[in-house]
């Protein structure tokens, strides 16, 4: 700094000094402009794995945890709810969504009573869209202990508010959590983790025999 500003006093006070010094300043805006930085680009996150989830229900208070098989490529996705606790009158079921055919199948794990259900939402896979906004990198944990994650979003500039928010880490684009909104509200958070790539068993995918005569309507999960 102390050297440019002797450069520019030993222009002197004439105007062919005051031409010349907005001669370089115009230079060093156009320099500077076309150096522009490109901002972050999304990550291309894995297409099969399978680990654990926790998804919190924010409109019933409640917490699922479930073993997760994601088969991106396929559009299926398949949910074994976990048990980690003896709750009376409480089912947990195993879930089979299969997004290509449009069907979901609905297992209850004891029993294996079976309900097949049309799907009429589209497949959303885990991953950042191409137009995702990025929104901010940091790290989760503490010195000698963190990993580092960018956070995304669909927000546009046109609507300040999302309505999805991702965060993934940055070495191999893994899901770390998801956040969906509605109506200003959160509705959904998922977190991920003690994930593996691939699908170890894809038989996973596959409706036991009882599902050949599923019923028609969803099960509740209370007695």
């Amino acid at each position: 700094m102390a050297r440019g500003a002797g450069e520019l006093r030993l222009l002197g006070p004439g105007p062919e000094s005051g031409l010349l010094l907005l001669l370089l300043l115009g230079g060093l805006l156009v320099r500077s402009g076309g150096a522009a930085v490109a901002g972050p680009e999304p990550c291309q996150a894995p297409r099969q794995w399978e680990g654990r989830t926790v998804s919190y229900e924010h409109g019933t208070g409640r917490n699922r945890r479930a073993a997760v098989s994601y088969d991106g490529p396929n559009q299926r996705l398949r949910i074994l709810e976990e048990r980690k606790a003896l709750i009376p009158c409480k089912k947990f079921f195993e879930y089979i969504l299969l997004y290509k055919d449009a069907v979901m199948f609905q297992i209850e794990q004891v029993t294996k009573l079976c309900s097949k259900i049309a799907l009429t939402e589209p497949w959303d896979p885990y991953d950042i869209p191409a137009n995702s906004t990025y929104e901010d990198q940091y790290y989760i944990g503490g010195p000698g202990d963190e990993i580092t994650v960018q956070e995304w979003s669909d927000r546009k500039p046109a609507r300040k508010l999302e309505s999805w928010v991702g965060v993934y880490t940055v070495k191999d684009c893994y899901p770390v959590q998801e956040t969906y909104t509605k109506n200003y509200s959160v509705t959904t958070s998922t977190r991920f983790f003690d994930l593996q790539l691939g699908i170890a068993d894809p038989s996973v995918f596959t409706p036991p025999s009882t599902c050949q005569t599923a019923q028609t309507r969803k099960m509740k999960d209370e007695c």
